[in-house]
């Protein structure tokens, strides 16, 4: 089993839905992103999905591509990206790392090479956009025979016909992305979610999250209420763009946790 894997199971043990927070690595620079990360599981985060800045983020809305930006422009790597984790894993060893992203920065470091050094940097899954199951040789295959997680997205488009492909080779838990759009677009809706997550259920025993929209501790409820957990990110990466201090950034953070954790 993984971090993911017992994260998880734990949560179910306890009667309690998981809270997943994204953050930008090295957002507004490496000091300041890595004290937040450091913060989140007191906050009551379960699982830490980290961004991987990219030049090119397709699939990000301007508030992501915005983060990824101010990241590189402060010097931020993939290798800082990893010296992160490293530096998180020294406190902590519980709580799961998802390193998401895009494939361009792993395959200029070589698939081989990035694994090995993900895992021992404390990496416990992978969320890599741009890569779809038809790729599943290029990463996913590889980095479940490595130890780690390929999780993928599912999206309201995602229909029967095409699910089981998305499926077929996912762990760790699938990411819905309750609305159509780029991230932090448009505000999603329980009852239009909730056919759609059971509509994955029924094709898997994975838990299922959604992500995309969530703002507030009663959006985060009510999405974690239709699922396995609730996922934010941009409105997270929100607070650090309008300068918020890390402590005002994770005071945030614990209320939207609260508000997943009574879903």
């Amino acid at each position: 089993m993984t971090r993911i894997d017992r994260k998880f199971a734990t949560l179910k043990a306890e009667g309690k839905k998981a809270f997943v927070a994204y953050i930008m690595a090295g957002d507004p620079d490496h000091a300041t992103s890595l004290a937040l990360m450091k913060g989140l599981p007191d906050a009551g985060v379960d699982i830490i999905e980290l961004g991987l800045p990219f030049t090119d983020p397709m699939a990000d809305g301007p508030t992501i591509q915005l983060a990824g930006q101010r990241a590189l422009d402060a010097g931020q790597t993939l290798e800082k990206t990893l010296e992160m984790a490293r530096a998180f894993r020294a406190a902590n060893d519980e709580t799961p790392i998802v390193l998401m992203g895009y494939y361009n920065p792993i395959y200029n470091r070589g698939v081989e090479r990035f694994l090995s050094d993900a895992r021992a940097a404390g990496i416990d899954g992978l969320i890599v956009v741009d890569l779809p199951p038809e790729e599943d040789e290029e990463l996913c295959i590889p980095a479940q025979e490595a130890g780690l997680n390929f999780i993928r997205l599912a999206t309201p488009t995602t229909d029967d016909a095409r699910l089981p492909r998305v499926l077929q080779n996912t762990s760790g838990f699938v990411y819905y992305v309750s609305i159509t759009g780029i991230t932090g677009a448009a505000e999603p809706r329980g009852a239009d979610v909730a056919p759609d997550v059971a509509r994955i259920k029924a094709q898997t025993d994975l838990p299922v999250v959604v992500g995309f929209g969530i703002r507030t501790a009663k959006m985060a409820q009510t999405m974690a209420g239709v699922s396995d957990g609730a996922v934010v990110g941009s409105a997270i990466v929100k607070q650090i763009e309008q300068g918020k201090s890390v402590r005002q950034v994770l005071a945030y953070v614990k209320d939207l946790a609260a508000g997943a954790h009574r879903g």
